[in-house]
């Protein structure tokens, strides 16, 4: 048996926010399900649909109504984020477990580079056949110990592997090595392969290039002077050329950003309602990263009018923050920068982001006074023992009382975003160095 110098994993949870509410309401059993939005203010998308629901129809990024006309039984239930990342944690330990080289794709996919491993097994190869025997594994454990369960793709690179868990789902592992991935991969269309959209789809079938296989038999040259260093790109990963290393565990924290939106009771008039609205999903956002031991230095602010115009503009802090205050007052000087009250506003969001784990170290700044922002984290996390023992209602900020009827509206529980890392965005070297140095004996070079 070859030995492979890397055996990777990618590890795909099936339909994991609905397979983990599905958990949490045995009684929904073989019925449709989605999660996303809020169906009776009739707004929101679907994040994501068991298998009874897509059968259907629905589809991820669907409306709600799109996806009740596609399927009439559906049943929406609201997401909830902090468990949906509670999950993630729990199978990422047990992924580590196998390896600490294990890099995020989103809450729900997870590379694992096991070639380590894999030298510990059985005949202390590694090889393919030994990456298959600990995918096995992982997979029966998740099942068992969680709950869901996963897809897993096997090969020597991280696209392949990739390939690999999109190809049979749900609770599959599918093995890309040296001798079967031309009769397996080479078939599937181009729109597979990873960061081939649907622009680039299009553009692809305009030059006669349909297929994976076509577009790895196509000269890197013409593919760099049709698209660019993308072009070669491309080229690396249809050919299984790409080389990109999985990060060390501990390097990034598995999402990119947390965030709350709310389309309010009623369209606001003015900063002051503004401010009110701010304040609160201020303080929804903050409680997410304090529980989930998140810190971030980027706040946006979403902005929509009642024409359905959309604006959005954000601001890097001093330092990084979970405090509510912090993250409502780089809120309202970002929307009084941004907004000028041409339309009254129907929705509004404020998202966080470049995060990283409360833990880490970071530089002091001599203009950031620490000893204020400890109080204001102490009285954060006292608003929340309160809260959690008496109730929201038991203690609230003075403004709420400006306008009740605005405050009533319950933040903890609109539209989460959580938005995922990029496959380049990891190393001290970019995916195109990586990709380059893949590419030694190529004629092409980057530009």
């Amino acid at each position: 048996m070859n030995e492979e110098r890397r055996i990777i994993l990618h590890i795909d949870c099936n339909c994991f926010y609905a397979s983990v509410e599905m958990l949490h309401h045995p009684e929904l059993a073989g019925k449709p399900l989605a999660v996303g939005g809020d169906p009776e203010a009739r707004h929101g998308i679907v994040l994501t649909a068991n298998y009874p629901a897509k059968r259907k129809g629905v589809k991820t990024g669907m409306a709600l109504w799109q996806a009740r006309q596609a399927c009439p039984d559906v049943i929406f239930v609201p997401p909830r984020m902090d468990l949906y990342i509670r999950f993630s944690n729990m199978a990422r330990r047990i992924y580590r477990e196998y390896s600490d080289k294990m890099e995020s794709f989103g809450l729900d996919e997870c590379w694992v580079d096991i070639t380590d491993c894999c030298g510990i097994l059985g005949d202390h190869t590694k090889t393919i056949a030994n990456g298959e025997r600990v995918a096995q594994e992982i997979n029966g454990r998740v099942k068992r110990e969680l709950g869901i369960t996963v897809s897993i793709g096997v090969s020597w690179n991280k696209i392949y592997a990739k390939l690999g868990s999109d190809y049979k789902k749900p609770d599959a592992i599918t093995v890309f090595d040296r001798s079967n991935y031309r009769e397996l991969i080479y078939p599937l269309p181009a729109s597979d392969l990873l960061y081939v959209g649907s622009r680039t789809k299009r553009k692809l079938e305009k030059y006669g290039i349909g297929t994976i296989g076509e577009l790895a038999g196509t000269d890197p040259a013409l593919l760099q002077t049709w698209f660019g260093k993308v072009g070669l790109m491309l080229s690396m990963f249809a050919r299984g050329l790409d080389e990109t290393p999985v990060s060390e565990y501990g390097e990034t924290v598995p999402i990119k950003s947390v965030g709350n939106s709310t389309t309010t009771p009623r369209d606001l008039e003015n900063n002051e309602d503004v401010k009110l609205v701010l304040y609160l999903l201020s303080e929804s956002v903050a409680k997410r990263l304090r529980k989930n031991r998140f810190e971030g230095q980027v706040v946006e602010v979403y902005v929509r009018d009642n024409g359905l115009t959309c604006f959005h503009q954000q601001r890097k802090l001093r330092a990084p923050t979970c405090i509510s205050a912090e993250i409502e007052v780089a809120a309202v000087r970002i929307f009084t920068e941004l907004y000028r009250w041409e339309k009254p506003i129907r929705s509004i969001g404020v998202r966080v982001t470049d995060l990283r784990p409360e833990w880490a170290p970071r530089q002091l700044d001599l203009f950031v006074d620490e000893k204020k922002r400890a109080k204001l984290l102490r009285a954060d996390r006292m608003t929340e023992v309160i809260r959690g023992r008496y109730g929201f209602g038991a203690i609230q900020r003075g403004i709420m009382y400006r306008d009740t009827y605005l405050s009533s509206l319950d933040a903890t529980s609109d539209d989460h975003m959580i938005h995922p890392h990029s496959y380049f965005e990891r190393g001290s070297r970019t995916g195109c160095e990586h990709l380059a140095v893949a590419d030694k004996g190529a004629d092409a070079r980057w530009g």
